[in-house]
């Protein structure tokens, strides 16, 4: 792929002495030689595109400033019949249920991706849409957090949403609402709620820094909630086990929401519970190679690879650096250089966490990766992996590699991103986007009505979900586009967001001439 933009780049370099035949033959060369599986990508509408997919999600009463236009308000009563406003938030994929787990990660990983990439998303003109994506979720996390130890985990439930297939504007499904208190605890759900208020805080300190100072208010208060009365949220909250049941338990969520809290404090005592729990809470422990809304290990040891190189934090580099080789454990995992205990990789080259909606667990890894090859070059460092040495340049690489996938370089030449390239995935399991438009027809479509009328229709979905990362190609990347075939037509916010970081960071060396070196 190197090769290709290199020749790119050499048909813009002459300008008056090169007969304009000639720069159009180089030109079509240029394009010829760049096939569907070696091409320069677009970043710039990759990251636009990502960002406009979280309006798409958006539930509740949309905004003046609206983008994507076949979506109308939904989910108005949210919260009515418990006697609370939860109205807002976002859908985590393709049905109506709000689950609170999964998006608070959603936060969490784009206010992470601006926190690190806050300058190159400002040069591509996305700062305030990523900014817009993150308030709609800190929003309603502050209105789902009623008193200092109740939060709201969950809008309708997933059973009889499941029976319907209908618009979000015309829901008639089940809105009940489930909460985690001090009789039904649900640390995981808390500790993630305040690794997203607080990073969020973060992301506003400067523009909005009353915002932020109430979401650090509720973060800290939800932290001590979560860590008081621990418990898993799917024991208290049942009707989510089938859904986002917490598999990993809660105590990797109290390590990152602690580790959140103190960048965004600078408060010892929450340093000092992320040092202190290490070792008991399986912090420098579990060595694990995914990345995701149920598992965090790998993101919070490798922030805490990032604290280990300021000097503030000597006094406690005997943990920290336990925590950074269990980060080294998930990035050699992820390049293929960890004796035995690597990521699968399918014959294309994707990374192979499992069958149902895998592109989540390649999102996550490529932003990892990326941030791991900023360290290490920001410290002159390189990554050992048993022996073998690596540098920045190769893992990011590697990241670069699994994006690049993503938008089109693969067996199938289809861009896994809805709506961007040529060839996308057309019939994207998604009930608003699969249905006629809300604001073209009004005509109420009942729970099985959608069924009856959209779900098996051959034809391509009526709404595009611009900027959607479905679950992607099985482990032979073969990719069957159909809207039942949920495990890799199915898309979700914590997919996207990842992306919208790493796609900054590929922008910006790709405007500055340096894209072809990786």
């Amino acid at each position: 792929m190197e090769d290709h933009r290199k020749n790119q780049h050499h048909c813009r370099i002459p300008q008056r002495k090169t007969p304009r035949f000639v720069q159009s033959l180089c030109l079509f060369l240029s394009l010829f030689a760049i096939s569907a599986t070696a091409r320069a990508f677009d970043y710039a509408d990759a990251l636009t595109k990502s960002l406009l997919y979280f309006e798409s999600q958006r539930s509740g009463r949309l905004p003046y400033n609206q983008r994507v236009s076949w979506r109308d308000h939904s989910g108005l009563t949210d919260g009515l019949e418990q006697g609370v406003d939860l109205v807002g938030g976002y859908y985590d994929a393709g049905d109506h249920v709000k689950f609170g787990l999964p998006m608070a990660f959603t936060v969490t990983m784009l206010s992470w991706g601006v926190i690190e990439f806050r300058q190159q998303i400002a040069d591509a003109g996305e700062l305030e849409h990523a900014m817009e994506a993150i308030k709609w979720g800190t929003d309603y996390f502050i209105k789902a957090h009623t008193s200092p130890n109740v939060l709201w985990a969950e809008v309708g439930d997933g059973d009889t949403d499941h029976y319907c297939w209908q618009r979000p504007e015309d829901m008639t499904t089940s809105r009940q609402a489930y909460k985690i208190d001090e009789n039904n605890p649900g640390s995981d759900l808390a500790g993630e709620t305040a690794a997203a208020m607080a990073a969020a805080s973060m992301v506003f300190k400067k523009t909005n820094p009353h915002y932020s100072q109430l979401l650090l208010h509720h973060a800290q208060q939800v932290f001590e909630f979560g860590d008081m009365y621990r418990g898993k949220y799917d024991g208290s909250v049942e009707v989510v086990k089938s859904y986002y049941a917490s598999v990993s338990g809660y105590k990797d969520e109290l390590l990152w929401g602690a580790l959140w809290l103190y960048m965004a404090t600078d408060k010892e005592e929450y340093l000092k519970y992320f040092v202190d729990k290490a070792h008991c809470f399986g912090g420098t422990g579990w060595a694990i190679s995914e990345f995701s809304w149920d598992v965090k290990y790998a993101g919070l040891q490798l922030i805490a690879s990032k604290l280990l190189m300021e000097e503030k934090h000597k006094e406690h580099t005997q943990t920290l650096e336990q925590y950074r080789s269990k980060a080294e454990y998930y990035i050699c995992s992820c390049l293929n250089k960890n004796n035995g205990s690597n990521v699968e990789r399918t014959p294309g080259g994707l990374l192979y966490v499992r069958q149902w909606n895998n592109m989540q667990y390649v999102s996550t890894a490529a932003f990892l990766l990326t941030i791991y090859s900023d360290l290490l070059q920001n410290s002159n460092q390189k990554l050992n992996c048993h022996g073998e040495i690596v540098g920045h340049e190769e893992i990011l690489t590697f990241a670069k590699s699994q994006i690049d996938y993503i938008l089109g370089s693969n067996p199938m030449n289809m861009s896994y991103l809805v709506g961007y390239g040529a060839n996308f995935p057309a019939r994207v399991h998604h009930r608003g986007a699969s249905i006629v438009s809300y604001r073209e027809n009004k005509g109420f479509i009942g729970c099985t009505q959608g069924y009856d009328y959209w779900y098996s229709r051959q034809e391509a979905n009526p709404n595009v979900l611009v900027g959607a990362l479905v679950g992607g190609p099985d482990f032979q990347d073969n990719f069957e586009d159909q809207r039942e075939n949920f495990m890799q037509t199915e898309a979700c916010t914590y997919n996207t967001a990842p992306l919208v970081g790493v796609l900054a960071k590929l922008l910006q060396l790709e405007d500055q001439n340096l894209l072809a070196s990786y």
